[in-house]
């Protein structure tokens, strides 16, 4: 899948195609649905498959501090929208500027000349252009005035409960897993790079990598939790904790990893932490002895669960 930054990048000239645009956070499984049907229709009719999203959350520009943390980075959302079978992801800025664009003049600018659509997919609860005043009936009314097709894909329900990027966040944040990952199809991961932190852990017989994520990406609820981790090509069972390391007087919330049978220094790689079960809360213990058999605990749950 190639991806292509800006508008200043349009148009693509890689013929007519199928397009689909969303921010796509987390690509769940109601988003999944609309960009496999893209692809489906693209190859299909001959057309080349587009994905459309921008480098921020919307909200970030138009309530500016009240944008909700993020469930993927760029990078993971570009892998997961690839695997679906798009062919090329075009990521816009989303600045004040285009935020002012009316629908008319994105589906002009950008899908039409741009993109050269001859069809479009997108979520029944679609909107977009200046205010959101555009949706799906907008786009409709727009494809036929520029001759693309227009496809609406109805919103998806899992055990009576409606997908939602949103409801993905709330259950993360109240330590729940079980809702994300029926809804996203996956295990939830948090993806950083491994940086130094206080040394605490080896000295107790338990060194943890510590995993500094880009700003912005939603980390579950307190706690510790089994999973797995995945660093340098290879994937090990991992006690994490979510937290802020009360024993010790407390430290800014972060995510630590103890990867089971594993001993070498990964500071400064990348890191992938797969979150598997919710164990715990995170407590204050009375001394670091009382720490340590509970991490022996913790630890062992974890090769039973994952291992």
């Amino acid at each position: 899948m190639e991806v292509v930054r800006g508008i200043g990048s349009l148009p693509l000239g890689t013929g007519p195609s199928a397009v689909t645009i969303g921010f796509f956070d987390g690509v769940h499984l109601g988003h999944q649905a609309v960009i496999r049907r893209t692809a489906e229709v693209a190859g299909g009719r001959g057309l080349s498959s587009v994905a459309v999203t921008f480098d921020r959350h919307p909200r970030e520009v138009l309530t500016p501090g009240k944008a909700p943390p993020l469930l993927t980075t760029l990078e993971r959302k570009a892998a997961l929208i690839e695997a679906l079978g798009i062919d090329v992801l075009l990521v816009l800025e989303f600045t004040e500027e285009f935020s002012r664009w009316p629908a008319e003049e994105f589906v002009k600018r950008a899908v039409v000349q741009g993109l050269n659509a001859a069809h479009a997919v997108v979520g029944s609860n679609f909107t977009f252009g200046h205010k959101a005043a555009g949706n799906l009936a907008t786009l409709e009314e727009l494809g036929v005035a520029h001759g693309f097709t227009v496809e609406g894909v109805g919103l998806l329900n899992l055990e009576g409960r409606p997908v939602s990027s949103s409801g993905v966040r709330e259950a993360l944040a109240a330590g729940d897993l079980e809702w994300p990952t029926l809804a996203l199809g996956r295990r939830y991961a948090v993806d950083g790079r491994v940086t130094p932190g206080a040394g605490r852990g080896k000295g107790m017989g338990f060194p943890t990598a510590n995993l500094t994520p880009p700003p912005r990406i939603l980390l579950p609820a307190e706690g510790v939790y089994a999973g797995k981790a995945h660093v340098a090509g290879r994937t090990f069972v991992a006690a994490v904790n979510v937290g802020t390391n009360p024993t010790f007087g407390g430290e800014p919330l972060h995510v630590e990893a103890f990867l089971l049978d594993f001993d070498h220094d990964i500071r400064g790689h990348d890191m992938s932490v797969e979150f598997w079960q919710r164990l715990r809360d995170e407590v204050r213990f009375e001394s670091p002895d009382d720490l340590v058999r509970q991490m022996q605990d913790d630890v062992e749950r974890t090769r039973a669960l994952v291992g």
